[in-house]
């Protein structure tokens, strides 16, 4: 059995996912303490506890401590499985990062899988669906992934009950990828979406959004204005970017209280500090692509826009697990691996 420090680095949910997914594709059995101990609310929240629920189902694992607050988890898996899973996270929790565990282990199972999750779509601390789909999905497809996402209601907090059906092929492994550039700028994509509220904030947002875009030059995003089927109430901005070499996205959510001209300032905001470096990737993104390249079979490397605590404390999760050193230049912001081509057992 391994154990797992849950305070290391920035303390937080990122060490649990990570480890957890790890654990099922290696069927390595863990002991996970003082599980986000960096965080105001320290222990297991319910997306946390849906996660370890969702990989205790694939894995037929045996578990102690699975439980909403517990700082302490026993997790034992056994073999993997695909197949058709129905998860609820209750609540906002998110349904992404429920989605960020359960997606690399059952892409490595032997058979296909369909999940249903209900929760947040569109939550604080989180990538929203819209990211997920159209930034982590098309990065994960190059190194072999096969997954379709669909959403069919929007989820926001506190109300929740959005619901996304994900659609996984299993792959025989995951290749490695060098994002070593990200090549001429190809295409802008701007999302102004509300959920039950008038349909003018979301046209302020558009219309800010277009001004701060093209006020640094670019004049022609091509743009999507939403209304998304909810329970609840909520707004979004989200702004993607097609590169030569792939994709990054930048988005923000309103509030009661924060203007719709400020949610469109965060998302462009976000967008110009990217594009005014070299990174190849975006801070989600880098977080994400870690376990896949240290999984995959050869070198794989990426440039960040800055090396997060976030970051450095999910590569450390990975090199518990696995037999891969990381390399990590602080001052150009590159990440590199020479992946050993693991897949399931």
């Amino acid at each position: 059995m391994l154990e797992i420090d849950g305070s290391y680095g920035e303390g937080g949910g990122q060490i649990l996912r990570t480890a957890l997914s790890l654990g099922a594709i290696l069927q390595q059995p863990l002991k996970i303490t003082n599980i986000r101990a960096g965080r105001k609310k320290p222990g297991l929240r319910p997306q946390h506890v849906m996660a370890v629920k969702a990989l205790s189902l694939i894995t037929s694992a045996r578990t102690k401590g699975a439980e909403a607050g517990s700082t302490h988890l026993y997790f034992e898996p056994l073999q993997l499985k695909g197949g058709t899973y129905t998860l609820d996270v209750g609540t906002a929790g998110s349904t992404g990062l429920v989605l960020q565990t359960v997606l690399p282990c059952l892409l490595l199972a032997k058979n296909p899988s369909r999940v249903t999750i209900t929760g947040g779509t569109h939550v604080p601390w989180s990538p929203c669906f819209h990211y997920v789909n159209e930034v982590f999905v098309p990065a994960m497809e190059e190194m072999g992934g096969a997954v379709s996402l669909e959403i069919s209601r929007w989820g926001w907090y506190p109300k929740g009950g959005g619901t996304v059906v994900a659609s996984i092929s299993p792959v025989a492994g995951f290749r490695a990828k060098q994002r070593t550039r990200r090549g001429k700028l190809e295409a802008v994509h701007l999302l102004s979406a509300v959920s039950n509220l008038a349909a003018s904030i979301g046209e302020r947002q558009r219309d800010q959004a277009l001004k701060r875009l093209a006020d640094q030059g670019y004049s022609k995003p091509r743009v999507r204005l939403l209304n998304g089927p909810s329970r609840g109430t909520g707004t979004v901005v989200f702004i993607r970017a097609s590169f030569e070499n792939g994709v990054a996205g930048f988005s923000s959510l309103g509030k009661r209280g924060k203007p719709a001209e400020t949610v469109a300032d965060e998302a462009c905001s976000d967008f110009f500090e990217f594009m005014a470096s070299e990174a190849t990737v975006d801070d989600h993104l880098a977080d994400q692509l870690v376990l896949y390249m240290a999984l995959a079979k050869g070198g794989s490397s990426f440039v960040a826009r800055a090396i997060t605590k976030h970051l450095l404390t999910n590569i450390w999760v990975i090199e518990q697990l696995l037999p891969v050193k990381f390399e990590v230049d602080k001052t150009t912001g590159k990440v590199s691996v020479e992946g050993k081509g693991f897949s399931a057992i």
